[in-house]
């Protein structure tokens, strides 16, 4: 994995919350860090965020009872005491059947995040974001930080305690742009938390809390890895937040409702290809596909909508159109009520969210047969030229070719198309009263006005219709009308996250570039050395940035002398920290020295062997490989912090197209790359 984009200026810009206020705490480098809403705004996205919080609290007490009186019933062989426990257990059991229902109506509301227009739109299904509890990370990082780096732990309290705070606040992100930046910015200083204080051999001790989206499941797991994916899902559930709350009447509002149900399709697709083995079921792979899935459908819903939307033109490739796109939005649909209906997701998805996505595919079947009864019998029958574009459009819009009389009789007589309209109409009030059967099985949805209107709306007009193409002399039997064949002009396209377009600054960027100060890297403790300038200088050749690597040592010089080594890495001079310094900083700092001579620090990483060893191990580190192995995770490239890293690769690419390296030539002939002092 590619560090995250870096930027030592400048971090992502703040913005207003919606439905709290988003702060901006200025810092004393003069950036600004976003906060989160204000917890204790009472908006009604608030208030239920706060009665899930509240739920999970009660679901990991109980769990944690129930965990108890298990154990005092496997371990007891006292039979009052084993009839006592059972009792207590059943008592639990109830308290958690009943907060897992009361979750699950949480789940299920979903005209809470839908928009307040007056316009009349099928509800979208939004998640809400998953929980987690305060994570303090001050002890531990404060001891990491004085064993591993050698430097005093309080003097990185404001940096530890400020990212304590940015976890606070992604908990609470607003409901807009600001809000997902929050949360990236968050996702991307991992990459820095992970690189810097977890290595690979060591655990920091932390454990990472967090809740199930959907079941209140409280687990917990030492992996950094487990907070990244927990922050995804939250990236992912927000872009459904917002694509629900889309005014889709419009079209800058339809667009933007595709956009965010896509970026949340790619958001879950991309944690279920690089996070594997999440103690939660909403992170598992068959919850990731479906939720995968639901949003593709919930995309071409939208497309299904601008179509409408953009319906001016009445005629009968219009018509055929529509209600191709209504077929495909069923087509989709129907895949994903067959996902929620496996074994390994039917339990654990709500009943409301299986039954509304039973009761869209419905719906679209039905809508798809009444644009097919409209462009047959609203729209005048083709003309001898028109006919062969008629015939090309008709001849792929349904499944298998209606029984009858020719398609060419079939379009230019009025009375066999009427013939066929109605067979279309009688199957679309068929599926009308299917889907309005459906959603009364469901309570919830029972409760939802706005889906309820829709539903009698459509049902309506199909009756309408074929009432007006009804006549009182025909004695023929209505056929089955053919299905008919889904096509979109627009498929949904899954939008991977883009990490690197929020931009962030290290915290703990005083500790050293990565490159060298990382958990993976050890190195022993730094020698200071005095060094006075002799007849050919200090006696040693300088090569890189930022730290400064020292490239040769002469044998019997000054540098040798003081114990200097090939592969040291200089870190300070006459005291001033060296760490960020350039080539000519560091080399200005040294010539700068009068007959006093000058001290300087260095350090020596373990099991190095010489620069040139060290130079791979630094550029392997510039490249970003500091999350677990076990996450596939590692691929995600970024544009940004490569500077240092591709310093790093000239240098060996350099030293590959050369013969003879610095180890073998005498010091009279120093490379390009290299100076001597």
């Amino acid at each position: 994995m590619m560090p995250p984009a870096e930027d030592e200026q400048s971090t992502a810009e703040g913005g207003e919350g919606v439905g709290g206020f988003a702060l901006l705490r200025a810092l004393k480098s003069g950036s600004a860090r976003k906060q989160g809403c204000d917890p204790f705004a009472q908006t009604q996205r608030s208030k239920l965020q706060h009665r899930r919080a509240r739920i999970n609290q009660q679901i990991n007490k109980e769990m944690r009872m129930r965990a108890g009186a298990e154990n005092l019933f496997r371990a007891t062989s006292n039979h009052k005491v084993k009839e006592t426990v059972a009792l207590e257990l059943s008592y639990v059991n109830s308290n958690l059947q009943l907060l897992k229902e009361e979750l699950e109506e949480l789940n299920s509301c979903m005209d809470v995040y839908q928009n307040d227009s007056e316009s009349i739109s099928v509800p979208m299904i939004p998640l809400g974001l998953k929980e987690t509890k305060e994570l303090d990370l001050l002890v531990p990082l404060k001891d990491f930080i004085s064993e591993h780096y050698g430097e005093e732990g309080v003097m990185f309290e404001k940096e530890i305690k400020e990212f304590m705070e940015l976890r606070q606040a992604m908990r609470t992100p607003s409901r807009n742009e600001a809000g997902l930046e929050l949360l990236m910015e968050y996702y991307n200083q991992l990459y820095f938390l992970d690189s810097r204080f977890f290595p690979p051999s060591k655990s920091l001790g932390v454990f990472f809390h967090w809740y199930d989206s959907l079941t209140g499941v409280p687990s917990h797991q030492r992996a950094l890895a487990f907070e990244k994916g927990s922050v995804l899902f939250n990236i992912g559930a927000l872009h459904t937040q917002i694509g629900a709350r889309q005014d889709r009447a419009s079209l800058p509002g339809l667009n933007q409702a595709i956009d965010a149900f896509q970026k949340a399709a790619g958001a879950f697709n991309y944690l279920k290809e690089n996070f594997s083995n999440a103690p939660s079921l909403d992170m598992s792979t068959a919850s990731l596909n479906m939720l995968v899935r639901l949003m593709v459908a919930q995309v071409q819903e939208c497309v299904f909508e601008k179509v409408t939307l953009l319906h001016t033109q009445k005629d009968f490739f219009s018509w055929l159109q529509l209600a191709q796109e209504a077929a495909r939005v069923e087509d989709v649909y129907s895949l994903v009520h067959q996902t929620m209906t496996q074994a390994h997701v039917k339990d654990y998805v709500p009943f409301s969210w299986t039954t509304m996505v039973h009761v869209k595919s419905e719906h679209f079947k039905a809508l798809s047969h009444y644009f097919a009864a409209i462009a047959l019998c609203d729209c005048p029958v083709a003309s001898d030229a028109e006919l062969p574009e008629h015939e090309k459009a008709f001849l792929q819009f349904h499944i298998t070719m209606p029984e009858g009389p020719s398609l060419r009789v079939l379009l230019q007589d009025p009375e066999e198309r009427r013939k066929l309209g109605k067979a279309h109409l009688k199957k679309a009030i068929m599926k009308h009263e299917e889907a309005m059967r459906i959603h009364g099985l469901c309570k919830i949805l029972r409760k939802m006005d706005i889906l309820q209107e829709v539903l009698s709306f459509a049902h309506k007009r199909s009756l309408s219709k074929y009432s007006e193409i009804d006549h009182e002399e025909d004695f023929f039997e209505t056929g089955d009308a053919p299905d008919i064949h889904p096509k979109t002009h627009q498929k949904p396209e899954i939008k991977s996250p883009s990490f690197s377009q929020v931009k962030v600054t290290d915290l703990f960027h005083r500790l050293g570039p990565l490159s060298v100060f990382s958990a993976k890297n050890k190195w022993y403790p730094m020698r200071r050395v005095h060094l006075m300038r002799g007849e050919n200088g200090f006696g040693f050749t300088l090569r890189g940035d930022s730290p400064v690597l020292i490239a040769g040592v002469i044998p019997g010089g000054c540098a040798a002398e003081a114990g200097l080594k090939e592969g040291d890495y200089i870190i300070l001079v006459n005291g001033k920290d060296c760490r960020w310094s350039k080539h000519a900083e560091v080399v200005q700092l040294l010539k700068s020295t009068g007959e006093e001579g000058v001290e300087i620090g260095v350090i020596t990483l373990q099991g190095s062997e010489g620069p040139k060893a060290a130079e791979k191990k630094a550029a392997a580190m510039s490249s970003g490989s500091g999350l677990l192995k076990s996450n596939k995770e590692n691929s995600r490239k970024s544009l940004m912090n490569s500077k240092s890293a591709s310093t790093l690769l000239i240098w060996n690419k350099k030293s590959k197209r050369s013969k003879n390296s610095t180890y073998s030539i005498p010091f009279t002939a120093v490379g390009d790359n290299e100076a001597m002092y």
